[in-house]
């Protein structure tokens, strides 16, 4: 083999080598993980129970186990119960309390929308406009605008991304997918069957998720779909030793479920820029 030709392959090798190797958790005996773009990372969540800081089901949730692994400091902002349409009001409150100081932002919510029957609804009102194309001439021309109907979900996710985009132009922002659910009776009041069963829409669980992964690329961002990666599925028995109470609440992932999924995100984590300040 030519010499030169050997050289040039062998340095490409090399390079790509440390390349791999700079980018790559190498995890401390502390366990926490150095050599990565997420270390120091400023990161707010918003959500509902299952980030909400008062640990529902859960000694210790996900994001906890991030900050061990990754570095990220995190600031919570997830609350019991909330839906899309009360994440503006989170998103608002970091604006106020934090300002540009935060590196990214991820937003994990869903479930809680489909208990509550909400319509998946439409992205766009469309409308015929005239506009100026080639030649100086006007046409009538298809045009849509986003829905801000906050009585759908996708509404509800348009107003959340748009006040995002708008004010934290130069932060990461990512949605995780709701993950999947089985049994959970919390009250006479409130009893939630498994994912088997539609909502009162005769809209499943994975019709949300849809719906988030859709936003993706409506919104330009990325999505972690941690309804798939994760593994969780607490229909099957075996999975019950991930969740709360196998008998009352096979909603909230416990301590266990927890760090399943901040495995499943912290592997995604390692691909994507950190920020884009």
């Amino acid at each position: 083999m030519n010499m030169k030709y050997t050289t040039f392959i062998l340095s490409a090798f090399l390079c790509t080598a440390n390349l791999y190797a700079s980018n790559q958790a190498i995890t401390t005996e502390n366990n926490i993980t150095v050599q990565n773009q997420w270390k120091g990372k400023k990161v707010a969540y918003l959500g509902d129970s299952i980030t909400d800081k008062i640990h529902v089901g859960t000694s210790k949730n996900y994001w906890q186990y991030l900050e061990e692994k990754l570095g990220i400091e995190p600031w919570v902002y997830g609350i019991n119960g909330h839906q899309w349409s009360d994440l503006l009001g989170q998103a608002q409150k970091l604006k106020e309390e934090k300002g540009g100081e935060v590196d990214a932002i991820f937003i994990f919510a869903g479930t809680n929308d489909f208990y509550a029957n909400v319509p998946l609804g439409e992205w766009y009102t469309e409308t015929y406009q005239r506009v100026e194309v080639s030649g100086r001439i006007k046409r009538a021309r298809k045009h849509r605008d986003f829905q801000m109907n906050g009585k759908t979900l996708r509404g509800r996710i348009n107003q959340v991304l748009s006040y995002l985009k708008t004010n934290f132009p130069e932060q990461q922002i990512i949605l995780l997918t709701p993950i999947h659910r089985a049994y959970a009776c919390f009250g006479d009041n409130n009893i939630q069957p498994d994912e088997s069963f539609a909502n009162t829409l005769d809209l499943y669980i994975d019709d949300y998720v849809e719906a988030i992964k859709e936003a993706a690329n409506v919104w330009a961002v990325p999505v972690i779909d941690l309804n798939s990666i994760s593994g969780l599925f607490p229909t099957n028995d075996a999975h019950i030793r991930y969740f709360s109470n196998s008998e009352t609440d096979r909603l909230h992932p416990n301590a266990e479920g927890h760090l399943r999924m901040a495995k499943a995100i912290m592997y995604q984590l390692l691909a994507y820029p950190s920020d884009f300040k």
